[in-house]
């Protein structure tokens, strides 16, 4: 059996393969709803083969939204909408499901992206965001409020409200969003986070908010269920966030419960210059699993199952995350068995198409 299709253990879960549908947001929801949209493609991806599938950011307060349809856990209606979702997965897949919760913090009430990936404009229904320091994204970016110790709580508090809801519509696994730019990861980097009090200033002070957040869910979340983070590995701009530092930040959560780490990078600053090719961010994984021993996530430019075999084989990663991979080819983990002769079992509706009862799939191993 290769590495890619062996189990992997995160406390009382059990993952048969190595495989993690990457969070992807959708943009379809309805006032932080799931919408039909999310049966279909939620419902393809739970039969694709996949170890665990990650549900899209999923957001803690309604401003918190990245677009005004993205995905809330912050309501009744939206716990409600999302139970529907699992209850049409479940009945149809065994695939363990986790679901990432994030805030959106300054890059918040933005367009869809197939709109511009721009903030609102006034005529487009925006609302006020909030960061760690009144810094706007980028140009023609509104300036969001720098967050009071008021605010803080709010937050934290929301993402355990959210915590709870989850725990109590049976997610096996939740994911911190700390990565791509959005509110933790901005207190994090010191090119966003500006601040003079107990939040900002040194690399541990800034860590402290996310902290505070990760530890007040992991208190609400069960024993027995794996929490893990995205954490961003690099800002890669000069004088910002390094992987050292996601070293140290990866140590802190492990001493917190943190069962493993996704390593992403990017999306804090327009002036990064991000050098895209694949496994681009892998050897970000590799050293925060090196140091700290925590179990990782390889995400990025991950296309090919040799190319993920190895980055296991060789000790990079202990998972891997596909993402756009997988909207191209929902079946991708099928092709991965072909090629690195391995067999997923498969819904019995489509086991006519595996072998050995199609020969074709034998001129699809390649």
């Amino acid at each position: 059996m290769s590495l890619l299709f062996s189990p992997l253990s995160l406390r009382g879960l059990e993952l048969p393969n190595r495989i993690q549908i990457s969070p992807m947001c959708q943009y379809s929801a309805n006032d932080g709803c799931m919408s039909d949209w999310h049966l279909m493609h939620l419902g393809t991806l739970a039969l694709s083969g996949a170890g665990l599938l990650v549900i899209e950011a999923t957001h803690v307060t309604r401003d918190g939204r990245i677009t005004h349809g993205c995905c809330g856990l912050y309501d009744d209606a939206n716990e409600q909408a999302l139970d529907r979702v699992l209850r049409f997965l479940r009945a149809h897949s065994a695939t363990p499901i986790g679901l990432q919760l994030g805030h959106a913090g300054r890059k918040a009430s933005s367009a869809r992206p197939w709109q511009g990936r721009a903030a609102l404009g006034s005529g487009e229904d925006p609302w006020p965001t909030l960061a760690p320091s009144a810094l706007p994204f980028g140009e023609g970016w509104p300036t969001p409020r720098e967050a009071s110790a008021d605010d803080l709580a709010a937050v934290r508090d929301a993402f355990v409200g959210a915590t709870r809801r989850a725990a109590r519509l049976g997610i096996d696994l939740i994911e911190v969003h700390a990565a791509h730019g959005y509110l933790l990861s901005t207190f994090l980097s010191p090119l966003s986070n500006q601040r003079r009090d107990a939040w900002g200033g040194s690399r541990d002070a800034r860590m402290r908010f996310p902290l505070e957040v990760f530890a007040a869910m992991r208190e609400q979340w069960p024993s027995e269920r794996p929490m893990g983070v995205r954490i961003h590995g690099s800002d890669w701009v000069d004088g910002g966030w390094d992987v050292q530092d996601a070293i140290a930040f990866a140590g802190a959560l492990k001493e917190l419960g943190c069962d493993y780490v996704t390593v992403s990078s990017g999306g804090v600053s327009t002036r990064a210059r991000i050098p895209v090719s694949p496994g681009y961010q892998v050897p970000l994984a590799q050293a925060v699993r090196k140091a700290t021993g925590m179990p990782t996530c390889a995400v990025g430019m991950i296309v090919r199952a040799r190319q993920a075999e190895e980055i296991l084989s060789e000790g990079h990663a202990d998972q891997v995350a596909i993402a756009r991979a997988l909207l191209f080819n929902p079946r991708w983990p099928w092709q991965a068995a072909l090629e690195l002769g391995d067999r997923l079992p498969s819904a019995p509706q489509y086991e006519r198409a595996s072998e050995p009862l199609w020969p074709g799939a034998a001129l699809l191993r390649g």
